[in-house]
């Protein structure tokens, strides 16, 4: 990946492994411009995430990081944030950051792609959860409030698929984030999933390609390893769709690589 936004840090409490180590894999990867995106703090799930008092330490690190290594690839610094109502917060919303993802982790505070808790997929209506879910994905672009969505379908990541047409189920959601000119990301992390692709899916990736969407690329990483893991995967799937760009943020202004 020319670009890799998406990637995290042990602050965030279930990553491993130091910022030097990712980054240093990225630069024998090729990649040009690379970014932390670690789980911004709330006051809820608060085992996954970094604490209010980790943000000075976090956005330190990164910013040491970007100038030991500004001759050899371009850092930057962002949160992903959980978008649940009455849990956001002003003080990751309004950081001096390059970008922030918004992403979507509940329904209904049900954590449902944590393995801890997939045993509610059993008695519920999968139909009624995927509306459920690109309902707030919806709403997560109507608020306007960041610049990159997050694994856009993350809803399919043990495989519980719905019975409705998913293009359907996401039309609304798409047509949101297209009025609040975001950036959709390609995240590689869902070939590491039992869905066993890429966020998006093809099929909706073509549909964001009809609305003018850009992209971006984003590895999820966890662990050093997985930094551009799939990376040609993912680069290819955009070429097929169409695109020959993708974006990146500076001072949360959006920039273009070609690829």
């Amino acid at each position: 990946m020319k670009v890799d936004l998406h990637n995290h840090t042990p602050l965030c409490n279930h990553a491993e492994g130091s910022i030097h180590e990712y980054i240093e894999i990225a630069i024998q990867k090729h990649t040009e411009v690379f970014g932390f995106s670690d789980h911004a703090p709330m006051y809820f799930d608060a085992k996954y995430r970094m604490t209010f008092s980790d943000m000075q330490r976090y956005e330190k690190d990164v910013r040491s990081a970007k100038k030991k290594y500004a001759d050899k690839i371009t850092i930057l610094l962002g949160y992903e944030v959980d978008y649940l109502q009455g849990h956001m917060d002003k003080r990751v919303l309004n950081a001096d950051v390059d970008y922030l993802i918004g992403s979507v982790h509940f329904i209904d505070k049900w954590g449902f792609d944590n393995p801890e808790f997939i045993g509610r997929y059993e008695h519920a209506d999968i139909d009624a959860i995927w509306q459920k879910y690109f309902q707030a994905i919806e709403s997560m672009a109507r608020s306007k409030l960041f610049d990159i969505v997050g694994h856009l379908d993350l809803i399919k990541v043990f495989k519980f698929m719905p019975t409705k047409e998913i293009k359907a189920i996401a039309k609304n959601a798409l047509i949101a984030i297209k009025d609040a000119d975001m950036v959709l990301e390609i995240n590689a992390a869902g070939y590491r999933k039992p869905t066993g692709e890429a966020y998006p899916s093809k099929e909706l990736l073509k549909e964001a390609y009809k609305l003018e969407i850009p992209i971006t690329f984003g590895s999820d990483a966890h662990k050093p390893e997985q930094v551009g893991m799939f990376d040609k995967e993912v680069m290819q799937l955009a070429r097929e769709v169409g695109y020959t760009q993708c974006a990146y943020f500076i001072n949360r202004e959006r920039k273009f690589l070609n690829f």
